[in-house]
């Protein structure tokens, strides 16, 4: 997620408006935008029908905790960005799922583990090839 914020005005410049699901409770999705300054609008989904629509499941241990996970973590960190204390299920599987105003999916990724999510250039590249 810390990666579009960074992308803020380049989705902007495709007229790209993320929207932010989480499975976690309501107090906890407030809490997550407070310490974020998340400035997308946040979806709660408890009971994970949209996860569930877009194949996103239970993830593996060895990509929940595995080496890929941890760099991502010790590259944060280093930063002065530490993960906040998970509350919920942590082997829900994340992504992101890019639909352009006519409904078409132009960008579909389940990711594998929290540090599997595809590069900002790869989102930009979706928008850009559909002619936005």
């Amino acid at each position: 997620m810390l990666q579009l914020q960074q992308a803020y005005r380049a989705l902007d410049r495709f007229d790209v408006r993320p929207l932010v699901v989480t499975f976690e409770p309501r107090e906890a999705a407030r809490e997550y935008v407070a310490e974020t300054g998340l400035v997308w609008p946040l979806l709660v989904d408890t009971e994970r029908a949209l996860y569930g629509a877009y194949g996103m499941g239970q993830a593996r241990w060895r990509h929940l905790w595995g080496f890929a996970t941890m760099r991502a973590y010790w590259r944060e960190a280093r930063r002065g960005r530490f993960p906040r204390v998970p509350r919920a299920d942590t082997g829900q599987q994340g992504g992101n799922v890019l639909i352009d105003p006519a409904g078409i999916v132009r960008l579909h990724h389940v990711g594998l583990g929290p540090a599997d999510r595809p590069s900002i250039e790869d989102v930009l590249a979706a928008c850009g090839a559909h002619g936005k």
